[in-house]
């Protein structure tokens, strides 16, 4: 690893999280908890295989990240961030938050999506507008598995899916579903592009964005 060679926090940040692929290694890891080595390749597409395990293995070093054994029956190594690795939380909530505007022209030719990482602008953007009314679950389905948004007592939080029986789903491109959280589209418009909506639409304006 290689080091700026800076007394400045920054600077020492960075020589540990800087590198290319890092801080994603870490969002998969935050979104998966505990993950095989299979899992957060599927989820970093054009990585080098060589090149994940040096990041990990540094990482480990860095105390950011630690392995553990499966349980049976499995036969596989599971990575999951220490206490020191998810202090790293609010630095990408930051990093999320100052790049969806990069976001808002779609995405470019090529750009690979996996639904999950929809959860960082649902928890950033949304809030729970009835925060008196029974619990309420939309699911999000952009290709691949779903993100259900868990919506209850005011806030509303995102996990991996799919629910059975949710009060309201969404289906669209990523562009369009991001949109509809982030509330630069509404649901007219959405639905004019690809959106698929099927269930209880007063869910959906319910969980409206934090500026709304």
């Amino acid at each position: 690893m290689r080091s700026y060679g800076q007394y400045c926090s920054v600077a020492k940040a960075l020589d540990v999280v800087g590198d290319r692929w890092t801080l994603l290694i870490v969002r998969e890891l935050m979104l998966r908890g505990s993950a095989r080595y299979t899992d957060i390749r599927e989820g970093l597409p054009g990585i080098a295989t060589n090149l994940l395990a040096d990041r990990l293995r540094e990482l480990e070093r860095e105390g950011l990240l630690a392995r553990r054994p499966a349980p049976p029956p499995v036969a596989a190594m599971l990575f999951e961030l220490t206490d020191r690795g998810r202090e790293l939380e609010p630095v990408l909530d930051a990093l999320g938050r100052w790049g969806v505007p990069f976001m808002a022209e779609g995405p470019c030719e090529g750009d690979e999506f996996r639904s999950r990482w929809l959860t960082w602008p649902a928890e950033a953007f949304l809030a729970d507008h009835e925060p008196g009314a029974p619990p309420a679950t939309v699911e999000l389905n952009a290709g691949g598995e779903p993100v259900v948004l868990e919506i209850s007592a005011g806030k509303v939080q995102a996990v991996p899916g799919p629910v059975d029986d949710p009060d309201v789903s969404l289906s669209a491109s990523p562009h369009t579903l991001l949109g509809v959280l982030s509330g630069q589209i509404d649901l007219a418009t959405a639905r004019s592009r690809d959106l698929e909506l099927h269930g209880d639409e007063r869910v959906i304006r319910r969980m409206q964005p934090l500026a709304a």
